[in-house]
């Protein structure tokens, strides 16, 4: 990497202990790589559908770190005995489809045998590097914004266990499916100085972790967190993935739920799958933000305060 521009040395400007599952190195004053990985098994039946919600889920890390992807590598996992390859083609075609709407390459991949199917990217993109937004960035007095409605991982479960209406369904499919790329552009020109990705370890994980390496403390308002139709009403009936209990489990040393009841609990700490982005910005941002968030289809909402204290989460 050093040999990229010998002027200017290559530099970590950001790895994984606090860039979210992403690195980033600075090439030269203007120009910083982004690099990230993930995959994920089928979360729904069509095969295509699935592919796109893979490619939309691998490519987020960059868009969090206000990033722009450049080109990517598909990563399969696939069954050949049990699993013709024609439909392997049609979760490759779901990636495309991604690419195309992100406006990046899939310039080659790699697939292993694997009796799990899983489907996913290695992704390079390039920020500048005055411009990086990380989960370390979160400030005292800044509100907080989500991009996206929370419950794919109560929807998920129920769309496998035959529990989800078409209309729950399809909403799920349009969030998962829905890239962060605007809310990304968003977030840049309100001025957020911290940002990060909700997926596997849900709102509490992600945002918990935030406030960890921020060194605040993140007073989330419970109802004023979007929720995906179905989600709240099929959580009380018991539908949740295994993942948000974990998730909970783990936030429970830097989480103060204060009366909010096991459900409510589990709601923040459900596990998503291509979920939105979740940024602080100044408090004289907001209305502007929410407002062009609304104005491009985006489910977005103002849902807690960073206040100075002991670094975690505060559910009120």
């Amino acid at each position: 990497m050093d040999h990229l521009n010998s002027d200017h040395p290559s530099q970590l400007l950001v790895g994984p202990e606090t860039g979210d599952d992403a690195a980033v190195w600075r090439i030269d004053d203007d120009r910083a790589l982004v690099s990230t990985a993930d995959f994920i098994t089928p979360v729904v039946d069509d095969a295509r559908t699935w592919g796109r919600v893979a490619a939309a889920n691998s490519v987020s890390d960059v868009y969090a770190m206000g990033g722009r992807p450049l080109f990517a590598l598909n990563l399969v996992g696939w069954n050949t005995d049990k699993l013709p390859t024609e439909l392997l083609g049609d979760v490759l075609a779901g990636g495309q489809d991604i690419a195309t709407q992100a406006g990046f390459v899939i310039v080659g991949g790699h697939t292993i045998d694997d009796p799990e199917p899983k489907y996913g990217m290695a992704v390079t993109g390039d920020v500048h590097p005055d411009r990086i937004l990380t989960n370390a960035g979160l400030r005292p007095g800044q509100d907080v914004i989500l991009t996206k409605p929370l419950g794919i991982g109560v929807l998920t479960t129920a769309i496998k266990a035959g529990r989800a209406t078409a209309d729950q369904a399809a909403e799920a499919v349009a969030s998962m499916t829905r890239l962060n790329d605007v809310a990304s552009r968003v977030a840049l020109a309100a001025g957020a100085t911290g940002c990060t990705d909700v997926t596997g370890f849900g709102l509490v994980g992600h945002l918990g972790r935030m406030a960890l390496e921020s060194r605040v403390s993140v007073s989330v308002e419970f109802d004023a967190v979007p929720f995906l139709p179905g989600a709240v009403d099929l959580a009380a009936d018991g539908v949740m993935p295994g993942g948000s209990r974990r998730n909970l489990a783990w936030a429970l040393d830097f989480l103060d739920a204060g009366e909010h009841d096991d459900v409510h609990q589990l709601l923040v700490a459900d596990a998503q799958t291509s979920g939105g982005l979740v940024f602080g910005v100044d408090p004289a941002e907001t209305a502007g933000v929410l407002a062009e968030l609304a104005a491009t289809g985006h489910t977005a909402a103002r849902i807690a305060t960073v206040i100075a204290g002991t670094p975690g989460l505060l559910l009120r």
